[in-house]
């Protein structure tokens, strides 16, 4: 069966479940829901490492399905108002290294006037929020844009999507899975698969195949603070650019506390008593056009994004923050005092929560060393950044690297106990510090194309993943127009 036969069966077997009686019934039970669909590897989790999975393993003939719980592609970029995206160079800003799906998705958004090529954004400039260290050459970029790119480069490359749809637990046979049990407008229904990645960022579907994991840092138990990301237009950028240059020297880390953009402005907010937040300057980057803002400055701390009302009260915080915010900019900021609010994150930003732990867990020290091992399917070099380590609420822990790039193994991606199945993006097996560089969405992309090659050439070759040729999975990268040794 082709891609072609595949999304069209799919779409039969969907109106034929929409017609068939009592299936979506709300009595329904879990022992009687339907295989409503069967496709050769399903991707849990369309952000932008599920999406460059799904992709990936589509071109190659497989037959894909791609499900999201939202009503779009693209998870923090798009729903979380995440932006830009950060360096996809190596640390001197000379080279680009992270490359493959993630440019093909940069150019596709430059053609339809959704971003400025990465090439052109230098750090310490108003694109990088004034930051220099690591900051280099940032992907300003327009999340309704990118919800386009993401929607059309799944549907050429045949990929299966189902929004709305949540993953409830998996199917297993033994150890291995072999699908999911899902619930979405239909009801509850089954997909069966060869082979599963996991892309929801919190690991859920491994945590609930019984695959052990870590809750935040090992030794602490903390998981990184959460942020509500936000858009604003109507800005002075000008004005507001006139206000920070003139600073610049004065940008500084204190005991790991960031006097960065606009700290002057939040110290006079705080003497009048108009400022609680865990911050001490703003993030604030210009996006692609001119007079629109992406702010990263709300800090809710000890949320657990795999609980419901841990996560709820986030949620309710965060937007708290978002209220205190704009009051900030209309009365403190030079610039501002017209901004608008075009949006707050549809999601609350997480930076971690569950660890999968595999037989290799990549390590902090290794990044920081440079250490590039011979099965490695992404070189990156973003650097290590900890919200929260130190400092207390407003600090974090910042480490550059002391190489040009580092590699991810391939073994990262292998999560232990449990066969027929990848991790993907923030969630690959690794420590809570190492996540803190890869979790960022360049790298996550790059994973993302890793996972989906690496099943693709399993489904192919008839093995499991953890069996699969490396040099057979880095040739395919390769040829795929990924940077590898």
């Amino acid at each position: 069966m082709d891609r072609r036969d595949f999304i069209t069966l799919s779409g039969m077997m969907a109106a034929g479940a929409a017609i068939a009686p009592g299936l979506a019934s709300c009595s329904q039970r879990e022992d009687d829901a339907p295989e409503r669909y069967k496709c050769q590897l399903l991707v849990v989790g369309g952000g932008p490492s599920g999406v460059c999975a799904a992709v990936a393993a589509a071109r190659k003939g497989i037959q894909t399905i791609l499900m999201d719980s939202g009503n779009c592609l693209g998870g923090m970029g798009t729903k979380g108002l995440v932006g830009p995206f950060m360096t996809c160079y190596d640390a001197k800003g000379e080279n680009m290294i992270i490359r493959g799906l993630f440019e093909e998705i940069v150019d596709r958004l430059i053609a339809l006037g959704g971003a400025i090529h990465p090439r052109e954004i230098r750090q310490g400039t108003e694109f990088t929020a004034w930051i220099s260290e690591g900051h280099d050459h940032c992907t300003p970029f327009d999340p309704e844009i990118l919800k386009l790119v993401y929607d059309r480069i799944c549907q050429e490359a045949g990929v299966k999507v189902l929004f709305n749809t949540q993953f409830l637990r998996p199917v297993m046979n033994g150890r291995r899975i072999k699908g999911a049990l899902i619930s979405g407008p239909s009801g509850l229904e089954r997909i069966s698969a060869d082979i599963v990645i996991d892309s929801t960022g919190d690991g859920t579907v491994a945590a609930r195949s019984g695959v052990p994991f870590v809750f935040g840092d090992k030794e602490s138990g903390r998981v990184q603070p959460a942020s509500l990301f936000f858009r604003i237009n109507n800005v002075d950028t000008d004005r507001l650019i006139a206000d920070v240059v003139p600073h610049l020297p004065e940008f500084r880390r204190v005991n790991g506390v960031s006097y960065r953009c606009l700290h002057w402005r939040v110290a006079e907010a705080e003497a009048a008593g108009e400022w609680d937040l865990a911050r001490k300057s703003v993030n604030i980057w210009r996006s692609v056009e001119k007079d629109q803002w992406v702010v990263n400055c709300t800090r809710i701390h000890n949320v657990d994004s795999t609980d419901t009302e841990n996560l709820t009260a986030a949620e309710f915080e965060g937007r708290r923050q978002v209220e205190e915010l704009m009051h900030f900019f209309h009365k403190y900021v030079p610039g501002c005092e017209k901004a608008t609010l075009m949006g707050t994150g549809s999601v609350m930003g997480i930076r971690e929560s569950r660890h999968p732990q595999g037989d290799y867990v990549q390590k902090v020290d290794d990044l920081i060393a440079g250490v590039i091992p011979d099965d490695s399917i992404l070189l990156s070099a973003n650097s290590i950044d900890v919200h929260g380590a130190v400092g207390g609420p407003a600090g974090g822990l910042y480490m550059p690297i002391k190489k040009d790039m580092y590699g991810i193994p391939y073994r990262a991606l292998l999560p232990g106990d449990v066969d027929s199945l990848l991790l993907a993006g923030r969630c690959i097996s690794a420590d809570s510090a190492s996540a803190g560089a890869i979790r960022v969405m360049p790298p996550a992309m790059a994973i993302g194309q890793a996972a989906g090659t690496a099943a693709a050439l399993s489904i192919l070759g008839k093995v499991q993943p953890r069996d699969l040729d490396t040099a057979e999975l880095i040739a395919a990268l390769k040829q795929d127009k990924a940077f590898l040794p």
